[in-house]
């Protein structure tokens, strides 16, 4: 009786996991990449995409780069990624490749408000991502974008990687991107990239919502308070402390909960202490 009574509560555990997207760009991207078109076409800027953050000043967050991305379909889909070098890029693996959808062509966006126009646009399709990526789990969500040379400025700059075993937990980080602003929004809610602060949390808090298979030592999440969330469309993006070329990059949005971005489930990211051996090897 004791062995069952384990057993069912193993199966209602699991059961009660979060859910994460199965296939990003089918699931968010693609729809996301044409409502902040249509948004940015009818200069619909009286919001943004950080789900409760603040709209960005167009220096405030040099290295961020948007990713307009041309899947092998020809249609197109959005990101985020973080600028390292005058030549290369962080993003996450899923952007280029997720569930059915494989992507051909990242156009990077950097120096810009807007997603679709401005700023210095690059294109490449030299992708490195990383060989221990897992889709359905969202492990070593992590690749490498390689791009003709890119001179810095004053909105352009490259941003440092975090090393050694701190694991943030407690730690205030900014995450910013061109993502939409809450769960089923339309275009009036659309605008500029946007920021917000968000605390660390522990992996064992956050384990509670996704379960151990999701969360692994190379994930770091944050809490979500108050509708304050990354969101559809910010995948790839920085989470940062510091800032403009002193900030250092701590973790690369990967996931939240299949059911919204502002029910208050933790946020995941890749987290770049695990993973800065694999980024300097290519830089």
């Amino acid at each position: 009786m004791k062995f069952l009574l384990v057993v069912v509560g193993l199966a209602l555990a699991v059961a009660a996991e979060e859910k994460i997207f199965s296939d990003y760009h089918e699931e968010i991207g693609i729809a996301e990449a044409a409502r902040i078109k249509l948004a940015e076409e009818a200069q619909d800027f009286d919001g943004s995409r950080i789900t409760g953050g603040q709209a960005s000043s167009l220096g405030a967050h040099p290295h961020l780069g948007g990713l307009v991305i041309t899947l092998t379909d020809g249609r197109q889909s959005v990101c985020g990624s973080s600028l390292l070098t005058n030549t290369k890029a962080v993003t996450a693996a899923h952007c280029w490749k997720h569930g059915r959808t494989q992507a051909r062509l990242f156009t990077l966006v950097l120096g810009s408000l807007r997603l679709f126009s401005g700023g210095v646009r690059v294109n490449t399709n030299n992708v490195q991502v990383h060989a221990s990526y897992n889709e359905n789990t969202l492990n070593n969500d992590v690749a490498i974008i390689t791009m003709g040379h890119v001179t810095f400025t004053n909105n352009i700059q490259r941003i440092n990687l975090a090393s050694g075993n701190n694991n943030y937990v407690g730690t205030w980080a900014t995450a910013a991107g061109f993502g939409r602003t809450g769960d089923n929004v339309g275009i009036s809610n659309s605008q500029s990239k946007r920021h917000v602060n968000l605390q660390v949390i522990t992996n064992a808090v956050c384990a509670n919502t996704f379960g151990s298979n999701v969360i692994v030592a190379s994930t770091l999440c944050v809490a979500t308070p108050n509708g304050q969330s990354t969101c559809g469309g910010d995948s790839g993006g920085p989470l940062a402390i510091g800032r403009g070329s002193s900030g250092t990059l701590i973790g690369i949005t990967s996931f939240g909960s299949r059911a919204g971005c502002t029910r208050g489930f933790p946020a995941g990211f890749a987290r770049v202490t695990a993973f800065n051996a694999w980024i300097r090897a290519r830089l």
